[in-house]
């Protein structure tokens, strides 16, 4: 299982493109997806994942995934894993006590006429990643070529950091979701607030509590989710973007070695 993208909600889709083309980043219009709720932008990167940018062109109904995030500021509201096989992870989680729902087909008409589809898997728990596995080529769906390529010399995602308000639940339901796919590591920090690291490929899932009062006021305002991301870099200056650039998403730079 591999780290596929990350959801950032922006309220101006227009706005959040020319912001993120401003800082470097090569952004390639999605289009609309089929329920007609949202539209979106990606940067895609080298390593494969992306960073979905997405609007709601209408209010969500209750029960929609993003719900949440809707309500909420800009800023990452979930992200998504690609699966070996997805009807196999599905059942395998359910086993180990994590309900999935799925799969649920979903899909997306490309401003170039092109319709796209894939299926995802659900847990009910909107901390979690979701499922989402192609029906139609990947390539279709996920840029690729020059659109990997990014002025800022970004090439990938080294980090998600997820914050979470019981760290041994949260570490049971990502087991019964990851299964065996990812190697796994736990970090022991000050005053017992340790971490919990799953290793995808290129990509490190940390898990953790809240180490300070800006996390603690995340947490309670929004609750467990992703939060920040570690992005790989050849070149470039700075080690972070201003966050108001990049519409609430947090961004730090790690140099490739």
């Amino acid at each position: 299982m591999l780290l596929d993208h990350i959801v950032s909600l922006v309220d101006d889709l227009d706005l959040a493109s020319r912001d993120y083309t401003d800082l470097g980043f090569s952004v390639v219009v999605g289009g609309q997806h089929a329920d007609g709720l949202t539209q979106n932008a990606l940067i895609a990167f080298e390593d494969g994942s992306y960073l979905e940018l997405l609007n709601f062109l209408s209010p969500p109904p209750q029960e929609h995934l993003f719900a949440r995030g809707a309500q909420s500021a800009e800023g990452i509201i979930s992200y998504a894993l690609l699966p070996d096989d997805i009807e196999a992870d599905i059942t395998r989680a359910r086993r180990h006590g994590l309900p999935m729902r799925g799969p649920i087909r979903g899909g997306r008409l490309r401003p170039d006429g092109l319709e796209i589809a894939w299926q995802t898997g659900r847990s009910e728990n909107p901390a979690l990643p979701f499922l989402c596995s192609d029906l139609t080529p990947r390539d279709l769906r996920v840029p690729h070529g020059p659109a990997q390529l990014h002025p800022n010399g970004v090439t990938g995602i080294a980090e998600v950091e997820v914050l979470v308000d019981d760290l041994e639940e949260a570490a049971r339901l990502y087991n019964a979701l990851l299964g065996d796919t990812a190697e796994v590591a736990r970090e022991y920090g000050q005053h017992a607030q340790d971490a919990l690291r799953f290793k995808l490929s290129r990509t490190t899932l940390t898990l953790h509590p809240a180490r300070n009062m800006a996390e603690q006021r995340r947490l309670k305002t929004y609750g467990p989710g992703a939060h920040s991301l570690t992005l790989l870099y050849t070149h470039g200056g700075d080690d972070s973007f201003d966050i108001e650039r990049t519409h609430g998403v947090e961004m730090r730079l790690k140099r490739e070695t």
